[in-house]
């Protein structure tokens, strides 16, 4: 679980030497092979990944795009299906390199590649790399899980979502990078929908035309990914960990709800549902293209798998899920506002029924001494009113959806699920909050502990407390931390105790922001509620 591997080495590691011996996979498309590819540039541009450890193996990822902002989408690339090598090895070097092979980048997926490499050791670190033509990409890391069956020591691991592109630099991930972890996870929010603006924002750019509007079509959503993932940082931690990844609105577009678009003004025909669904289609085929997730995960026009488990030995199976593809629509007219009672009605759902089950079953079952919920917006009550006499909800959160909540945390509660600790995202500040069957009553019992994580850049800079947090603290004494900075939560769990630090940056406007520990809490087995340290 320790490596030594700096982000330096990691952004400058070069290889030679790629032995191109093993098995050629056949890509599943209509063009014709490129015999000797020559780009007219680096085609790694965007870097490489790795993702959804297994106990036998990871998911490679990267995609060739030697002019990634291309203006349709392609990334620089024709329209035929490229061979690439791959390589993974004990040392970073690659000299004792224990699986190899070959498979295609596809037009068809945007010149993506999505190894899925199996017959590795559980809970070893390990090397890749990538070579196609006379290139060789970046060198990442990655760690298969443990066994199942392992009695596992600790585990490291660091959580994110919410990064606006144009709103703040991803320094928080540099400082990611360096940290001592097992995987990442991300909650959603990857990328933001909206055009990037005449300088794109704080990033002091001049873009194409096609970067201003609101992103609609496959080549917009390629090219918003492509801008994304050029970040340095981002590719650092990227390269230096494992990620395991959801969805949540931005990816489409601001607050969707299963096959129903958000109601705005962005002048995109949304209200006509095939068009939604087209726009969905696309959003999803680029999100998939551009991570490192598994095949049941890729998407078949706008219906996608998304929810999945992952075990790590005894410790932890970690149930990710998919809070958008299966709600409800939000309750009168989303947003936030005081009275509506709709929000209440029994039959209102936010992860769909069949979700529902796998979820609870599952947790359940489970052995682990922890069940990790990764999740997309925030699971407690939160009155965002002062005002004893008025009750003002988030309706695009769980607040919206109250009898669904009831049935989660009493299901969790009912079915004896092991030390539950959810892991949110989406509201751009840092919450810690004691998850109750009844959060109306100080004496209901704590049956989970939220950790909700801020943004790494959207919002900009924040701060540790504004008005919005001095209000919720005063009205819901079931929340136990607030900070509005920038940042990621750092995780380290053993059998008898789970750790959260809370790393903030205090501006993102500007590059080069120092790090630092804005909040430190403690789980421990068998007691839920956080303590502060």
């Amino acid at each position: 679980m320790h490596n030594d591997l700096t982000r330096r080495r990691l952004l400058g590691a070069t290889a030679a030497g790629l032995t191109t011996i093993g098995l050629w996979a056949a890509g599943a498309s209509a063009s014709r092979a490129w015999a000797q590819p020559r780009f007219p540039g680096d085609p790694f541009r965007l870097g490489v990944a790795s993702g959804d450890p297994h106990p036998d193996g990871v998911v490679l990822w990267t995609r060739l795009a030697p002019d990634p902002l291309a203006v349709d989408g392609r990334g620089g690339m024709p329209e035929r299906k490229v061979n690439v090598g791959w390589q993974v090895a004990r040392d970073e070097n690659f000299r004792r390199i224990v699986r190899q092979g070959h498979t295609f980048a596809t037009p068809e997926l945007g010149h993506s590649v999505h190894v899925e490499v199996d017959g590795l050791e559980p809970g070893r670190e390990y090397f890749y790399r990538f070579r196609t033509g006379g290139d060789i990409s970046p060198v990442g890391r990655a760690r298969t899980a443990p066994d199942p069956r392992d009695r596992v020591g600790e585990l490291a691991f660091a959580f994110a979502s919410c990064q606006c592109w144009y709103e703040g630099f991803y320094t928080a991930y540099r400082h990611m990078a360096a940290e001592d972890l097992d995987f990442v996870v991300h909650l959603g929010d990857y990328l933001y929908e909206y055009g990037v603006g005449a300088t794109a924002g704080i990033r002091n750019m001049t873009l194409d035309a096609s970067f201003q509007r609101e992103t609609a079509t496959l080549p917009d959503y390629r090219n918003r990914y492509a801008l994304t993932k050029l970040d340095a940082d981002l590719q650092a931690a990227h390269q230096a960990f494992s990620w395991i990844l959801t969805w949540d609105d931005h990816e489409v577009e601001n607050n969707w709800a299963a096959d129903i678009a958000a109601i705005d003004s962005d002048g995109l025909p949304d209200t006509d549902p095939a068009w939604f669904l087209a726009r969905k289609a696309a959003a999803f085929q680029a999100y998939y293209e551009h991570q490192p997730l598994r095949l049941p995960q890729r998407p078949h026009g706008a219906r996608a798998q998304m929810y999945r488990r992952l075990h790590f030995g005894r410790l932890l199976d970690l149930h990710v899920l998919d809070s958008r593809s299966h709600r409800t629509d939000q309750a009168c007219g989303d947003g936030t506002k005081p009275g509506c009672a709709d929000r209440h009605d029994p039959s209102r759902t936010m992860l769909g029924e069949a979700q529902e089950k796998w979820l609870l079953d599952g947790a359940g079952r489970s052995a682990a001494t922890w069940n990790v919920l990764a999740n997309q917006t925030l699971i407690a009550a939160v009155d965002q009113n002062p005002d004893p006499e008025i009750d003002s909800s988030g309706l695009d959160m769980w607040d919206g959806y109250t009898a669904a909540r009831d049935r989660l945390l009493t299901g969790l509660r009912d079915r004896g699920a092991n030390n539950p600790v959810v892991l949110t995202g989406d509201i751009h500040r840092s919450v810690v909050a004691d998850l109750k069957l009844d959060f109306a009553d100080e004496r209901s019992p704590v049956v989970a502990t939220e950790f909700a994580g801020s943004s790494i850049s959207s919002g900009k800079d924040g701060a540790a407390m504004d008005q919005l947090g001095r209000n919720w603290l005063a009205v819901n004494p079931h929340l136990r931390f607030h900070n509005a900075q920038r940042g990621y939560v750092s995780c380290r769990i053993t059998p008898d105790a789970w750790r959260t630090d809370y790393r903030v940056v205090p501006y993102v406007t500007r590059p080069d922001a120092p790090v630092e520990t804005a909040g430190s809490f403690v789980v421990e087995a068998g007691r839920p509620g956080a303590q502060p340290l």
